[in-house]
């Protein structure tokens, strides 16, 4: 029997538990800084605790979590010369950086160059690895280990054990990091460079929504410095799929990432009202930019009287065709409405200092700024250039069919003007029932104004289902930065869905981006997304299907289900197993399945809600259920889901969306027949 100094999982524990306390003296340093006599002023000593404050967060030990998966065995130190002989170097591989006492390196992280191989290496590739090893744990305890020797030629390439488990490990809670299994082709977008913006088609169960948040994880240790000053953004469809998500970054050690919606960043007003389809389908097009344009910038005329400015004892006049030359010139920069607002009172300013100069005075800047504000100045700005409002810019092109033809001539028909006016005259900001739709319209209206402010990268999540005019709203939060676009053809719900990546990609000012497919499904049973792939020439003909990649064919059954008790019962079946339950339904269905979960004695959670030990079924309206995951699913009546959409096809997308839910088991209950496209 081998001593527990020759075993090599005892070994492995002890560097565990030595790194786990490294980690502790790393975070208690920190905790000890005192920073008393360190900042000028209470601001900075504000922004310096606070920076301590995240990075002591950062370091936390997460009692459940792995601080280390992998260990890599290089045949020579990385960087060095490969001479005959030369000592290789050994690395564990983790989701932080871990030094000891000295400084050395105990745990690896994961962003790091010499980590790469840890994902790429390959029996024909080993990138100079003699050793790669996978670790197994059960919560934070170290339990088993797996070896690859990619540089020996007598040992053939195998399917990994301990990664096959644990990406077909149950789950139970919000989403967790895929750190310990990204693959090569997910790797290669996760480290792809922060100057360029990538767009990710990527079928259900292939991991874009992990690899989006690790490519931002990624980005922010390799470029740290650039993106704490301009800051990164993850861009969600609602607030239970970000509630979903929000563990993954901080879990990799990332906190200062901001999540929103598309309506959180457009909020400009209060929306209380809705579109029907149409009206947003007109609202949501790119023309409507155009539109916009048009309307503010008539608001500009060209000047027909002189300004004459009063100084003293002199009057100095400048001539109307002089300003007419100036506006002109304004208008041929195309710069923001609101900036050559600005600087129009300056370059009168500039035109009466000119002619100072000719009469021998000496002017200076400050002569010039008191021009600018001269009420004749004022008055003349105010005339030619005036101020918009862009929420009342928009109120008006809704409710006035006059200035909306006259501005949308060319642009919009008839029949789709009169689509988006509103049936009654609406007086003020306040009091109009603004939708969603018309949110995005007045952002538009106040980027022609003032310029939005850009963000170093943004991540923008099930991207398919947004508007041209949405796209133009996300991308000019990132004009200066960069983008990565995750979404699925397939999963367009919405009237206005996005038909090609490309063109999502132009609406977005993204041209250059790269599309990257995702074809190998880890995460849903090969039965399950072979069902639901017979849909896929119905709803996005030429995509290529998912392929499972996962050697458990999962669990799948239909079966005919009469009565809400028989759907109950399923859930209670599954509820057995290990895991989250989600019960998948039409809308309209939600509350009697609701009232006969209830009377069943059995306790469920609304989408977003934390899934724990004691509850772990989830009731998800279909509405609600795209971008989320569950160990088994239950999915009521598919033809009432296709029914509860405006259309056929969109209808047979939602259904697509519930089915490839479940991450080990489906089962399909209905009573009416399934819709035909489900035939084999």
């Amino acid at each position: 029997m081998s001593t527990p100094v020759d075993d090599p999982l005892a070994r492995e524990g002890a560097h565990l538990a030595a790194s786990r306390s490294a980690l502790r003296a790393m975070r208690e340093d920190v905790e000890a800084l005192d920073i008393t006599d360190v900042t000028a002023n209470w601001v900075n000593a504000e922004v310096l605790a606070r920076q301590i404050d995240e990075r002591i967060k950062a370091l936390a030990d997460l009692s459940d979590t792995p601080l280390f998966f992998g260990r890599l065995d290089y045949l020579h130190a990385p960087g060095a010369e490969r001479a005959e002989g030369a000592a290789g170097e050994r690395f564990y591989i983790g989701r932080r950086h871990v030094h000891d006492a000295d400084g050395d390196p105990m745990v690896i992280d994961w962003r790091a160059p010499v980590s790469q191989p840890f994902y790429r290496a390959s029996k024909k590739d080993p990138m100079d690895i003699a050793l790669r090893r996978r670790f197994g744990y059960t919560g934070g305890d170290l339990t088993a280990y797996e070896d690859e020797h990619l540089s020996d030629p007598g040992e053939a390439a195998g399917t990994s054990k301990l990664l096959q488990q644990e990406i077909e490990r149950p789950r139970v809670g919000p989403m967790r990091d895929i750190v310990a299994t990204i693959q090569p082709e997910q790797d290669e977008i996760v480290r792809s460079g922060l100057g360029g913006t990538v767009c990710v088609q990527g079928g259900p169960g292939t991991g874009k929504t992990a690899v989006g948040l690790h490519r931002v994880a990624y980005l922010l240790y390799a470029h740290r410095e650039r993106l704490a000053r301009t800051g990164t953004l993850v861009i969600g469809p609602n607030r239970s799929f970000l509630h979903y998500i929000e563990q993954v970054l901080p879990a990799l050690g990332e906190l200062a990432v901001q999540q929103a919606t598309v309506d959180d960043l457009v909020a400009h007003v209060e929306v209380r009202g809705a579109d029907d389809a149409p009206a947003a389908i007109v609202k949501g097009d790119a023309r409507m930019a155009q539109v916009l344009r048009r309307a503010l910038y008539a608001h500009v005329t060209l000047p027909a009287e002189p300004v004459v400015v009063v100084r003293g004892s002199r009057r100095w006049r400048v001539p109307a065709y002089e300003l007419e030359e100036i506006v002109r010139e304004l208008l041929d920069r195309d710069i923001r409405y609101g900036a050559a607002r600005e600087a129009l009172p300056q370059r009168i300013a500039h035109a009466v200092l000119v002619q100072m100069e000719r009469a021998g005075e000496a002017p200076d800047d400050r002569v010039q700024d008191a021009v600018a504000r001269n009420s004749a100045v004022k008055a003349a700005v105010k005339a030619v250039w005036p101020a918009v409002d862009p929420a009342r810019l928009v109120l008006r092109l809704l409710s006035d069919a006059e200035f909306l033809a006259e501005h949308a001539e060319g642009i919009l028909d008839g029949d789709e003007q009169k689509t988006i006016l509103w049936a009654k005259p609406v007086r003020s900001v306040k009091s109009a029932r603004w939708s969603a739709a018309d949110a995005v319209l007045i952002d538009e209206a106040a980027d022609l104004i003032q310029r939005t402010a850009s963000l170093g990268h943004v991540v923008l999540d099930e991207a398919q289902d947004l508007s041209p005019m949405q796209y133009r709203a996300v991308g000019r939060r990132c004009t200066t930065g960069s983008a990565t676009v995750l979404g699925d053809l397939a999963q367009g719900t919405t009237p206005w869905a996005t038909r090609s990546w490309a063109e999502a990609l132009d609406h977005l000012g993204k041209q250059e981006g790269a599309v990257e497919e995702l074809t190998a499904g880890f995460r849903v049973p090969t039965d399950v997304i072979a069902y639901a792939s017979r849909l896929l020439p119905h709803i996005a003909p030429g995509l290529t299907p998912v392929a499972s990649v996962r050697e458990n064919p999962g669990f799948f059954e239909v079966r005919s289900a009469t009565e809400t008790s028989e759907v109950v019962a399923a859930c209670t079946e599954l509820l057995r197993n290990e895991g989250s339950t989600g019960l998948i339904a039409a809308d309209a269905r939600v509350p009697a399945l609701a009232e006969a979960l209830t009377a069943a004695g059995i306790g469920f959670l609304a989408p977003g809600e934390e899934t724990t030990r004691e509850t772990r079924l989830t009731l998800v309206p279909a509405s609600l259920a795209k971008g989320l995951e569950y160990d088994y699913v239950v999915l009521d009546e598919p033809q009432a889901v296709v029914d509860g959409e405006p259309d056929e096809r969109t209808g047979l997308r939602r259904l697509y969306v519930a089915l490839t839910r479940a991450v080990s088991g489906l089962i399909v209950t209905h009573a009416a027949p399934l819709p035909a496209q489900l035939a084999a």
